[in-house]
């Protein structure tokens, strides 16, 4: 269902937005989320596109209020969404607004003090007013800004999902949203195809075809000045045409009933998308009375989010073993789907100098198969392009920083948390941290110097016990009774050759590149980067201190 008025809905901010801290770049980043919003605002209601989801839109208003509180920023004039949207032709009743109850805990409060409630799926949209004439259907016109719409009685008058004839000739007003058909759309599957997008489009064009006007179907969810009687309600739709309020309305007492509908509306087949429920109270005001404006009888309940709008706090490049550059995202920690989200990974640098994303961008992440957070896309650019040092792609390869060259930290460090690892020397109680431990008290330099490290070194570290020095010294020389093959895959030796190399150190580095590919299952690619592995200095030196200490095969 379209967007109901947002401005109105922030009474309460979720609590996503209750644990962001406020920003230190007050001005700059509360006006350019404000101008984002507004050009939102004027696409979607007056244009009927979507440039971002209504999950999306609904965090950056519940963020804007949010910093205009940390900065004692109110507007002049409270925001209108729909100030764009303004037709020509007046609603003989005002199209009211949606409150957004924020969780169940504020859909049984709100359930708490109403009687005969009945809950509908919030399709998603585009929401009209349906005016007929001794039953006979007279104008169809677009929500615009609640009071003014624009005539969309010519095309209205081709669909065939929109009763043109009642079988009675009554004078009648109803309110309802244009949705496009789909077949067994599961919203928590597919989401919402950006179908409302697709029917405002069509609605807003000179002719509209017989094929894309069978595409469009009709829900209606109000009639203004239909009996109180809300089973009376939907049966006399039914009998007008307007089979889907009643076959998608259901009546409720307990906020049990509305998740149950929420959640099953949510997972199972519908002919449209959704991207909630909505609670009507069977009594409302008088027609006369209504107001663009959230009212006391309906109330909306969204879906769980799969987007979150994150802010960009700081931009980390990573520095991986073999050399690969990975940025992440330092994130204001945002919720999605109960969890905590304060990082994600660009995925490459590629990608993220396309993407160009600096502190005080804000981005929409989801969770990808539920678990992992994943970078979608920028949302809305930070003003003030802060200036960064990117790390050269061409100084770090598979054969750079086996010491602590400038630079070098990020790649040494995965070097050693490899080299402990399960796919390594496997050192038990040895891992990053303890690794990152070693280099900051300054008893690692280069790849090999913990080889001869001693307990009195290990107790110039603050808070390591003698239980821990014990256990740390007791691993690190385990290693040297590791066998050859292992220390090769510790040391990072090309992937490919990993389990079918024989002979020790010498014979291995007297290997050209022919013998290499006579190999089998080792290409041109991987022997050139064979050979280079077993003859770059630096490896070989650290081969020569590994035959001193008396590792078995160099």
């Amino acid at each position: 269902m379209m967007r109901r008025l947002i401005a109105l809905l922030l009474g309460v901010l979720p609590f996503w937005t209750q644990a962001e801290n406020c920003p230190d770049e007050a001005h700059t980043l509360v006006e350019n989320l404000a101008t984002q919003i507004s050009q939102w605002d004027d696409s979607y209601h007056r244009l009927g596109q979507s440039p971002v989801s209504d999950e999306l839109y609904d965090q950056a208003r519940q963020r804007l209020a949010h910093w205009r509180q940390c900065f004692s920023q109110p507007t002049a004039t409270p925001d209108n969404p729909l100030a764009t949207s303004r037709g020509t032709l007046r609603h003989p009743v005002a199209h009211t607004g949606l409150e957004k109850l924020l969780d169940e805990q504020a859909v049984g409060a709100w359930l708490g003090t109403r009687r005969d409630v009945w809950v509908q799926p919030k399709v998603d949209g585009v929401a009209v007013t349906l005016v007929y004439r001794q039953g006979r259907l007279n104008q169809v016109i677009s929500r615009g800004d609640g009071m003014l719409g624009q005539d969309w009685s010519t095309s209205a008058r081709k669909i065939p999902g929109i009763v043109q004839q009642l079988p009675e000739p009554i004078d009648l007003v109803l309110q309802g949203e244009l949705y496009w058909r789909l077949v067994d759309h599961v919203q928590s599957a597919h989401g919402g195809l950006n179908t409302r997008s697709k029917v405002a489009g069509l609605m807003n064009r000179r002719a509209l075809s017989e094929t894309d006007a069978a595409g469009i179907g009709l829900f209606v969810w109000a009639w203004p000045d239909g009996t109180a009687s809300f089973t009376e309600y939907l049966e006399t739709l039914a009998r007008w045409g307007f089979s889907d309020s009643q076959r998608y309305s259901r009546p409720i007492q307990h906020v049990s009933e509305a998740a149950h509908w929420r959640t099953y509306w949510y997972n199972h087949p519908l002919p449209f998308a959704s991207d909630g429920i909505v609670l009507h109270q069977a009594q409302r005001a008088p027609a006369g009375r209504w107001q663009v404006s959230a009212p006391y009888w309906a109330a909306a309940w969204k879906y769980p989010a799969t987007k979150a709008l994150a802010l960009v706090r700081e931009v980390q490049f990573k520095i991986g073993r073999t050399g690969r550059i990975t940025p992440v995202l330092e994130l204001e920690p945002v919720r999605l789907d109960d969890r905590q989200i304060s990082r994600v990974s660009t995925g490459s640098l590629q990608r993220w100098q396309a993407l160009d994303i600096r502190p005080g961008d804000q981005v929409s992440i989801s969770l990808a198969g539920q678990v992992i957070p994943r970078l979608d896309q920028v949302i809305l650019r930070n003003a003030t392009r802060v200036e960064m040092p990117v790390p050269k792609p061409g100084d770090f390869h598979a054969l750079s920083c086996w010491q602590l060259d400038p630079g070098c930290e990020e790649q040494l460090l995965a070097r050693l948390t490899w080299l402990s690892s399960n796919q390594g020397l496997a050192l038990p109680h040895i891992g990053r941290e303890t690794w990152n431990v070693l280099i900051q008290a300054g008893l690692i330099a280069s790849f090999l110097d913990w080889l001869t490290l001693d307990t009195a070194e290990l107790a110039n570290i603050d808070g390591l016990g003698d239980r821990s020095r014990a256990r740390v010294l007791d691993s690190l020389h385990s290693a040297r009774q590791r066998p050859f093959a292992q220390w090769l895959k510790a040391l990072g030796v090309p992937p490919a050759a990993r389990y079918n190399l024989e002979g020790d150190w010498q014979t291995l580095v007297a290997r050209d590149t022919q013998a290499w590919l006579a190999i089998d299952g080792i290409g041109p690619g991987r022997a050139a980067q064979l050979r280079a592995f077993f003859r770059d200095p630096q490896v070989q030196a650290l081969a020569e201190t590994l035959r001193v200490a008396g590792i078995d095969g160099f």
